[in-house]
């Protein structure tokens, strides 16, 4: 015969006044955990006591009952009732709903205290999600719940955030596929689509770091950090349509501008409007873009303008700064750490400071009305405008050619045409985009024009070092002279001896912004308003220049003939260069890097997208990460599409001080270039990526890849 199963009983549920409750000394809970009394209490006084407490009665030493209860699960929500009636917002006699346990039960009172608190389970993160957006559509602003659940705003955006992802990811969210940090990265944006696509080209590969997840979302995006997103304002570009992702879970320098095309519009549309501003000023021509090559105004005159003279509003103004700006140094000058206003005030006084000194300046009509103006746009986004070039088709013609009257000998003063209508131009655009290019087996030698613009990098950095280096740069020019001298070398010139300043015929859009390029500016403009324009007068000067002063304006016009540029050697004619003098070249310029102590890493070069890894094939850009990151590293990234590799490699490579071959210092006792003469033809044999590839030319840009330029009278 079956034995029935024994009935379980419950215990009773009472109210009970809360001034015949105490706290069991066997509560287990006794460290701090999770939301605090005080935001309980405010929960309770907005809802109410949600869950019961759990008492047993506390019997005196003859085991009768004594009318109070002790609280041995439950002590957090009897505090917070504790902190209300003691703010007086609840009454000691208010009752409170309690399960009352049997005092005699075989069940230590700590066990229970213990199970209330582990048997719990906690609430799922998207269960919360989703509750915080149910709130929301049923009409809760995101403040309300913040100031309901006593949390921030930002943390109610990002809890909503969550919620908004593609329904397909919260379920793999909700299954253990992926990881709370990894559902945050997919927030970034908000195109479901998008977001599947990526989650389907990730998912059945190990390599899926939030990181890795951000950077193919925004791949086709703009940083809001971008000089171009700077220029034009986020408030323009959004009024106009614009869309900004966002991400609310770490810093994003302002998020990412999701439509380039709109962007590119906008920046040619104000400049062409800054263009036409300052061409209303009666220039004769002022071109725009975004940038200026480097180099571009040294065929050019440039007139010299004459300071504004400040007003005495700003000269008022000018003076108090720099009281304040001294009386702020004098004060912290033996402080190891500025407090953060402090250090911000000092930024802001020296850039105001620096507004005032840098005075507009005031030109001639008559140079106005025959030169031009360089505008561009700076890294900050601010708008650059270099005023007074003259071209050299537009100089004036000699004296000789007009007549009696002035008049030229065309018989009029008016200018040509072609002189006198002169468009304002304006360009917007960056490097060309290339198709991945077809893999073949080995790896290829690099693209000529990549090879220049490399060298050019380094021609750079070789003239800035050898002007730092006046002894050095003596030496080049006595090796220079002796070998001409003795080794009975052709040299054009009077003194048969000449620095020839050698222009770039390609080049990278970033080589103007390198450390080196705005050394040797600096240093130039510090001569160039230092030595006279009259001959005699500067011949005088130089005579009474101290040994110092002559040693370094020696090293600094010497440095302007270092030419360790890579261009295609010439074997069929005396012009040009061979490959035995184009291999002399780099000899020559690999032991002046070695005496200046120049290393192109230090001066800034690191290889990116754009000035190296979106130019080679894929076996190059794999070839670099072994070299720089480790095999490991190589790994990583062999799979990847170009495009994906170039931009993950530029990361891996980052801070390796890994450079390309043309920017290596070669090896001293390698063989030199006098030694790879063929002794039967007298040819040369160049290392491998100086071995011009027909094949391996960059492709040109098809007509839909074109980027977009504005040109208009």
């Amino acid at each position: 015969m079956a034995t029935a199963a024994q009935k379980i009983t419950l215990s009773s549920s009472r109210d009970i006044p809360f001034n015949k409750l105490v706290l069991s000394q066997s509560n287990v809970r006794r460290v701090k955990a999770g939301v605090s009394v005080e935001e309980l209490a405010e929960s309770i006084a907005r809802r109410g006591l949600i869950q019961s407490l759990h008492v047993r009665p506390v019997l005196d030493a003859d085991g009768v009952e004594t009318g109070m209860f002790e609280v041995p699960a439950g002590g957090r929500r009897y505090r917070a009732l504790e902190l209300l009636a003691k703010q007086k917002r609840l009454a000691r006699t208010t009752p409170v709903p309690c399960v009352v346990g049997d005092a005699a039960s075989d069940i230590l009172i700590d066990e229970v205290s213990l199970v209330e608190n582990i048997e719990r389970a906690p609430l799922h993160p998207l269960d919360q999600f989703r509750a915080f957006q149910a709130l929301r559509d049923k009409g809760m602003t995101e403040e309300a719940i913040a100031a309901a659940f006593f949390v921030g705003v930002n943390i109610v955006k990002q809890r909503l955030r969550l919620a908004a992802a593609a329904p397909s990811l919260l379920e793999v969210y909700a299954d253990d596929g992926m990881t709370l940090e990894q559902l945050m990265a997919f927030t970034v944006s908000e195109d479901h689509a998008r977001q599947e696509q990526v989650w389907d080209a990730i998912r059945d590969s190990w390599q899926k770091e939030p990181w890795q997840i951000r950077r193919m979302l925004t791949e086709t995006t703009v940083r809001a950090s971008d000089k171009r997103a700077l220029f034009v304002g986020l408030e323009i570009y959004e009024a106009t349509g614009g869309i900004v992702l966002r991400d609310l879970f770490q810093s994003d320098d302002g998020g990412w501008l999701q439509d380039m095309g709109l962007l590119d519009r906008l920046v040619a549309e104000k400049l062409r409007v800054e263009a036409d501003r300052i061409s209303a000023e009666g220039w004769k021509w002022v071109e725009a873009s975004l940038s200026i090559p480097y180099g571009v105004t040294h065929a050019m005159r440039e007139i010299i303008g004459t300071p504004l003279d400040m007003t005495e509003e700003e000269q008022a103004t000018r003076a108090g700064l720099q009281a304040e700006l001294d009386r702020l140094t004098d004060q912290y000058e033996d402080a190891d750490e500025l407090p953060d206003e402090i250090d911000q005030r000092l930024g802001e006084i020296e850039a105001a400071l620096e507004a005032l000194d840098n005075r507009p300046m005031r030109y001639d009509p008559a140079e106005i009305a025959n030169a031009g103006v360089f505008v561009t746009i700076d890294s900050d986004g601010s708008l650059i405008a270099e005023r007074g070039y003259v071209r050299p088709e537009d100089e004036a013609p000699v004296a000789s050619d007009r007549d009696d009257d002035g008049t030229c000998e065309t018989g009029t003063n008016e200018p040509t045409l072609a002189q006198a209508i002169r468009p304002v131009v304006v360009t917007v655009g960056g490097q060309p985009v290339h198709a991945d290019e077809e893999e073949e087996d080995g790896i290829k030698p690099l693209p000529e024009r990549l090879v220049t613009e490399l060298t050019a990098h380094r021609t750079l950095a070789l003239r800035d070092a050898v002007a730092r280096n006046p002894r050095i740069a003596m030496t080049a020019l006595l090796h220079k002279l002796v070998s001409d001298a003795f080794h009975h070398r052709s040299m054009s010139g009077v003194l048969e001896a000449q620095v020839r300043h050698i222009f770039f015929p390609a080049q990278a859009e970033e080589l103007g912004d390198s450390l080196s390029v705005k050394s040797v500016d600096e240093r130039n403009e510090h001569w160039k308003s230092r030595i006279p324009a009259d001959d005699t007068a500067l011949w005088d000067w130089l005579t009474g220049l101290d040994e110092e002063n002559r040693l370094a304006l020696l090293a600094h016009c010497v440095s302007f003939g270092i030419n360790a540029l890579y261009e295609r050697p010439n074997p069929y004619s005396g012009s040009g260069v061979s490959e035995y003098g184009l291999q002399l070249r780099f000899d020559q310029a690999d032991r002046l890097a070695r005496e200046t102590g120049l290393d192109m890493v230090q001066v800034g070069w690191r290889p990116t997208v754009g000035n190296y890894l979106g130019r080679v094939t894929k076996s190059r850009i794999i070839e670099a990460v072994r070299e720089g990151a480790g095999e490991r590293a190589a790994q990583l990234i062999d799979h990847m599409k170009k495009g994906d590799m170039a931009k993950e490699a530029e990361r891996l490579l980052a801070d390796s001080g890994w450079l390309p071959e043309p920017l290596r210092l070669a090896d001293p006792d390698a063989i030199s270039g006098a030694d790879l003469v063929d002794q039967d033809d007298g040819e040369a044999t160049l290392p491998a990526f100086l071995t011009h590839d027909g094949d391996d030319e960059e492709p040109e840009e098809s007509e839909d890849e074109e980027l977009p330029s504005i040109a208009a009278e």
